[in-house]
């Protein structure tokens, strides 16, 4: 029985990606004063100019995918026969997961014959697009949406998610730093080493001086942590930093190369959060590395 797999645009893949694996988004919005905006077509986001606008002093807004938006998405693949396999953003960081499990409560009265299987990630963009193109491997090669699913929820354990930022003054924004912490970390130019936890919650865990350093601690964690890079598809996302990324992708290169390496400019919901300057790296570790 065939069956579909979806995500939302968080998952930060390309669209040539999305359509080469036959993989529908549903969006979210961001918004620039009054007006509400979405990315459905990540490879005509202009990356520079949203990033510059936002260290010009643009505010950005976001908001969660409500429950009534899954299911008017939803229902136009299960209208036509098909299960539904969604992978979300993490639950840690949105509440739009919460949101698709109540859309799920309902429709599964409404199409008992259907198969409707849900995956939080615990993470965000190539940490949640990973998954994707993972999903779309194992159904191309064969698996059923249920043995997908298992593996899915087994895998997503091992995604390690370790990210630097350049200004912390947008961490100060989100939460994650005191107002103090971020003005005397800016003047220091100490910048924070942050991780995505077990929970799928952003987590500061170290400190370096420098830029350079950070994006080196990016590549000693993945030479620490990554098990069997030459299997997995390693994922690189920028917030308008290309030479930071194509040097962290030399890094990574010299000692332990993956498979292949993916590189993608962050897409505005989730680039707004963590602002322009940023790095991420997202790779599969063992079954208890999002503990370390």
């Amino acid at each position: 029985m065939s069956f579909t797999i979806l995500t939302d645009t968080s998952a930060n893949l390309p669209s040539s990606l999305l359509k080469e694996h036959d993989i529908t988004v549903i969006p979210y919005h961001y918004y620039i004063g009054d007006k509400a905006y979405s990315c459905l077509n990540t490879e005509g986001f202009d990356g520079q100019k949203f990033y510059k606008a936002m260290r010009m002093g643009a505010d950005i807004k976001t908001s969660a995918i409500n429950y009534q938006s899954y299911i008017d998405f939803f229902e136009k693949f299960l209208d036509q026969g098909q299960d539904i396999l969604f992978i979300s953003m993490s639950s840690g960081i949105s509440s739009s997961y919460s949101c698709a499990q109540v859309a799920k409560k309902e429709l599964v009265e409404k199409y008992p014959d259907r198969e409707i299987l849900l995956v939080d990630t615990l993470g965000a963009s190539l940490g949640e697009g990973i998954f994707v193109l993972m999903a779309a491997e194992y159904r191309d090669a064969g698996f059923s949406i249920q043995k997908v699913h298992k593996r899915l929820e087994k895998d997503k354990k091992r995604m390690y998610q370790v990210f630097t930022v350049d200004d912390l003054m947008y961490l100060k924004k989100t939460g994650r730093l005191t107002g103090s912490a971020a003005i005397i970390g800016n003047m220091l130019q100490v910048k924070p080493i942050l991780k995505g936890n077990e929970n799928g919650e952003i987590v500061n865990f170290a400190k370096v001086i420098g830029r350079k350093k950070a994006v080196d601690m990016l590549a000693q964690r993945y030479n620490m942590l990554v098990k069997n890079p030459e299997e997995q598809i390693v994922g690189i996302a920028h917030a308008d930093c290309e030479e930071d990324a194509e040097y962290l992708i030399g890094l990574l290169n010299q000692k332990k190369p993956p498979r292949e390496i993916l590189t993608v400019m962050y897409e505005p919901v989730t680039g707004s959060h963590v602002g322009p300057g940023t790095l991420a790296l997202f790779f599969l570790g063992d079954d208890k590395v999002r503990f370390r």
